[in-house]
């Protein structure tokens, strides 16, 4: 009697589509000094040396999926893990002690008075990606989303999750009628030393924005030094190539002033779609 192949077809198949649906992660070693953990949000801040292959020694925090990576860890750990890294999202896979220092205190940079909604907006004389100024003014008349990135960012929830959440604020403009003409989405470089406008209008085309409703802009070092702490953003550089930051994403009104500034990376587009639709005036 023949037998039936099919059985062991389906299975072939079968695994085939769950490896096609579930790549693997890049694995990358890391050594470091923790600073800082943040049980809450299960977050560990690393001072580490330079990851082959990934990035440059620097300082960042780092997600943990497995909570107890953190049991019995402490500010001061020498630690060594493993970094897995996809599209989406960095986390620690594995994280062992392997010795404690006393941490060495870094330059701290003052917060300058950060602005509160209803104030207006100070101007900034920025540079498009073809190398021409213009005044962060010439956009009253338009609701704006502003927020700071650097293109060589390299971990998924930073600088890049920014991108791929302002590519989907400009598709929900673009097919909102009340929206469209009345919003414009800015993306600030605080890495003028390097996010030339040649760099910055790569960088623009390679995430998908039109240059109109979306543009991509830098300016002087000390114009940024100036302007963008006023959002609440901090950048340290402790080296050319080690730049630590956090993230601030800001509603503007039509009349230049602030509407609101998120902290991080958690909000949504429908939430920021809700407060333009206020600030354009629909």
């Amino acid at each position: 009697m023949r037998r039936s192949l099919l059985p062991g077809l389906f299975a072939i198949v079968s695994l085939l589509f769950a490896a096609c649906g579930a790549p693997q992660a890049r694995q990358y070693e890391l050594r470091g000094q923790i600073l800082d953990i943040n049980r809450t949000d299960a977050v560990v801040t690393i001072r580490h040396g330079d990851i082959q292959g990934f990035m440059p020694a620097m300082t960042m925090p780092f997600k943990v999926k497995d909570r107890r990576l953190l049991e019995g860890r402490t500010r001061g750990d020498l630690v060594k893990g493993t970094l897995a890294v996809t599209d989406d999202e960095a986390y620690l896979m594995r994280l062992e002690v392997t010795g404690h220092a006393d941490v060495v205190q870094t330059a701290q940079v003052p917060l300058a008075d950060v602005l509160q909604p209803g104030a207006m907006v100070p101007d900034a004389r920025l540079v498009d990606v073809d190398g021409q100024p213009f005044q962060l003014s010439s956009l009253r008349g338009s609701a704006v989303v502003l927020t700071f990135i650097y293109t060589r960012c390299p971990l998924p929830e930073f600088c890049p999750r920014m991108d791929r959440q302002f590519s989907v604020l400009l598709g929900r403009i673009r097919d909102n009628p009340r929206l469209r003409g009345t919003v414009r989405l800015l993306s600030i470089s605080f890495d003028p030393e390097y996010d030339t406008p040649a760099v910055l209008g790569a960088h623009q085309r390679g995430v998908g924005a039109d240059g109109t409703i979306w543009r991509f802009a830098s300016a002087d070092r000390q114009t940024i030094d100036a302007f963008a702490p006023r959002f609440g953003l901090v950048v340290v550089h402790e080296a050319p190539d080690d730049i630590t930051h956090n993230l601030r994403t800001a509603i503007v009104d039509r009349q230049g002033r602030l509407v609101k500034i998120y902290d991080g990376s958690g909000w949504s587009a429908d939430e920021v779609l809700a407060a333009l639709l206020n600030a354009s005036g629909t």
